[in-house]
């Protein structure tokens, strides 16, 4: 569901940006306009070890609200990649037959986060187009998934969406539409797709739903030396459901959206 658990579609929302007043956000827009391209790219590689795409050399003129949203998933990104690059605390969740792998942890501020690791039969181009961009044609091959839909784009690398899981059986955690900020970073070898839940004046929680929230959230694709054409898949699973479940069911559920998500993925790519 970042895909509707997940998310993947690939994936908290930060109390002192959902409270920010108009003149307030001009003033962190404007900041970030001049500190991004200076430490961001320096963070990410400080944490992954290896630089990812180089800033563009000539500036696209953007709105407020477009480095607000930018500034978002960047900052989503840079978190969720911190987490997965601590390497100590994880325990063994779940390991399937075909090699999935799937270890929790729990992070101070961030409550029981879960990391999946696979391999799939694909390049990071099949895996960023449907993971990205054609996000909304989720449902099409997913059916926790009731539907996505992109409300704002701010420039080609971050999108704001809205998604709604389905109400299938077995479903443990019952139906719950989310609100993301994703943000997305692609080179050669490597693709990294973040995201956090956001709150929007315009599109408040809707009527029938609990409004769960993602993130910071993450997806890692890289391309396997031997193989250009297989993929390892690492995704970082950190979100609050909300409502009233008891923690014990939410944690069955989350790992095992996951292994549903990547089984019908990998169904997908099969029909390539």
């Amino acid at each position: 569901m970042l895909p509707a658990v997940v998310k993947l579609c690939c994936g908290i929302s930060y109390p002192h940006l959902r409270s920010m007043s108009g003149l307030q956000r001009t003033a962190v827009a404007v900041i970030s306009k001049e500190i991004t391209q200076m430490k961001h790219w320096a963070q990410i590689k400080h944490h992954i070890g290896k630089p990812l795409l180089a800033e563009p050399k000539t500036e696209v003129a953007v709105s407020e609200d477009q480095l607000f949203y930018i500034q978002h998933g960047k900052e989503a990104l840079r978190k969720a990649v911190s987490m997965l690059e601590d390497g100590e605390g994880w325990k063994l969740e779940i390991q399937e037959n075909n090699g999935d792998v799937i270890c929790s942890k729990v992070i101070p501020g961030a409550g029981k986060v879960f990391r999946l690791e696979a391999v799939l039969e694909a390049s990071l181009d099949d895996l960023y187009d449907l993971l990205f961009a054609r996000v909304e044609n989720m449902h099409e091959w997913n059916p926790s998934i009731r539907r996505v839909k992109v409300l704002k784009r701010a420039g080609p690398e971050t999108i704001v969406t809205h998604e709604v899981s389905a109400e299938t059986a077995g479903n443990l955690i019952g139906q719950r539409d989310f609100l993301s900020v994703r943000h997305s970073c692609k080179e050669k070898s490597c693709l990294y797709l973040g995201g956090a839940a956001i709150q929007l004046e315009s599109f408040p929680p809707q009527a029938g739903f609990v409004r769960a929230e993602d993130g910071p959230t993450c997806i890692v694709i890289k391309a396997l030396d031997e193989d250009t054409r297989k993929s390892s898949f690492t995704w970082l699973l950190n979100m609050d459901v909300k409502g009233w479940l008891p923690k014990s069911i939410v944690n069955q559920g989350l790992p095992r959206a996951q292994l549903d998500f990547t089984r019908h993925l990998r169904k997908r790519l099969s029909l390539r």
